[in-house]
This record gives C-alpha cells, sequence and structure tokens, in this order.
C-alpha cells in the first residue's frame, strides 16, 4: 500500500479536543513502560506532546523528572495546559509551542528525548530525526515510537476493527488514515540512517507500532 499523506498539525478545536477525548491509555502505557525500561532520567524532551497525557503521567510516575513538551498546534497545548493545571507534579512539566523540525534548543540539551506517533503526520520526517538526536546528551535515553503501515487497507479496516472498535467514528477515520500516513519498518531504518542517527535500533513493539529506541544493554 502507498503512503497517504494526512494533514500535519492537528490544530482546530475540534481536532484537538477529539483527539483529547479519545483512549490513548494502552498505547500510552505502553510506551511509558518502554521508557522506563531504557532507564528514562533527567531532563526529557517529549516532541509532539499533544494534549500533554503522556509528559503528565511520566512525572506522576517519576516526580524527579523535569519534562519539557513541544507541540505545533496551539489548540493541543491549550488542552495540555488545563491537564497540567489538575495534576498533582504538573510543576514538572513545561508546554512550549514548537516545530519539531526545527528546535530551539541547544545541542546536547536533553537526558531523554521522545515522541510518539507524530512521525506519520510528517511528509519528510529526515529533520525532525535529526534534530531530536542533536539535542540528546550523547549516551541518553532515546524513543521515537509510531504506527507502521499495513500492507494494503483490508489490513488496516481490520486493525481499526479490532483495537477501535468502541471508539467514535472520528476516532476509527482518524485511526484509520494515521495507518494509512505511516511508514513500513523498513523505510523508518532508511530515514534514521538518512538522519545521521547511530546506535539506535528499529523494533516492532505490536501488531501496530515500531520504534526507534537506543538499544538496551
Amino acid at each position: 500500500m502507498e503512503r497517504v499523506l494526512e494533514p500535519e498539525v492537528m490544530d482546530s478545536v475540534e481536532d484537538a479536543e477529539g483527539y483529547d477525548a479519545m483512549d490513548h491509555s494502552g498505547a500510552n502505557d505502553a510506551f511509558i513502560a518502554r521508557l522506563l525500561e531504557l532507564g528514562v532520567h533527567g531532563r526529557v524532551l517529549d516532541i509532539g506532546c499533544g494534549p500533554g497525557h503522556i509528559a503528565l503521567q511520566l512525572v506522576t510516575q517519576k516526580p524527579e523528572l523535569e519534562v519539557v513538551g513541544v507541540d505545533l498546534s496551539e489548540n493541543m497545548l491549550k488542552i495540555a495546559e488545563e491537564h497540567k493545571a489538575v495534576c498533582a507534579q504538573g510543576d514538572r512539566v513545561e508546554f512550549l509551542i514548537a516545530d519539531a523540525k526545527g528546535l530551539d534548543f541547544p545541542d546536547d540539551s536533553f537526558d531523554t528525548v521522545c515522541s510518539n506517533s507524530i512521525l506519520h503526520h510528517i511528509p519528510d520526517p529526515v529533520p525532525f530525526l535529526r534534530e531530536a538526536w542533536r539535542v540528546l546528551k550523547p549516551g541518553g535515553v532515546f524513543l521515537i515510537r509510531d504506527l507502521f503501515r499495513p500492507d494494503d487497507v483490508a489490513a488496516a479496516t481490520a486493525l481499526v476493527d479490532l483495537h477501535a472498535a468502541n471508539e467514535a467514528e472520528y476516532a476509527r477515520e482518524l485511526f484509520h488514515a494515521s495507518l494509512c500516513a505511516a511508514f513500513t519498518p523498513d523505510e523508518f531504518v532508511d530515514i534514521a540512517r538518512a538522519a545521521g542517527i547511530s546506535g539506535a535500533e528499529v523494533v516492532e513493539d505490536s501488531d501496530r507500532h515500531m520504534s526507534l529506541q537506543t538499544e538496551t544493554e
């Protein structure tokens, strides 16, 4: 199946509220579990933080972390700030508007750099990965997770039916579009190589997720 692009930024109020209302708990829990396995520590950058679910869950589970969440959607960040206001560890998180393809941080700024499910939104993600790698301290924790593209439309539909059977139609359509916009694992390897990333591997995490991560010891 050929890749079918979707919008790079989900910036309407409807998009932000619809995304926030979806049940991301299973995927978010798995993502955070992997970060813990990899040794997440110190100052953390969450690229494409959306409504802030992962950043706030991270500091709730590990209050010693300091997390900076960045996103290009103002409406997503407004919702993130609302969630931050009622989070007991919210003062450990800062949300900023930023373009993942050109981050305004010095080299080697973060001990951990992570991103969940924005790769498929970007037509050419090489600059995004290059920037994510640039701001990571040498030897730091790196985790970029995304969906991977199924072989055909029927397979994408089957995944939606399996994992989003109880979601609203908006959520089901968004999930399907995201699967069709995603890269394959082989494409992800090529993208990482083009971005100059070394010492990391691409792994398939589930029937729909893949990750570029620093290798565990």
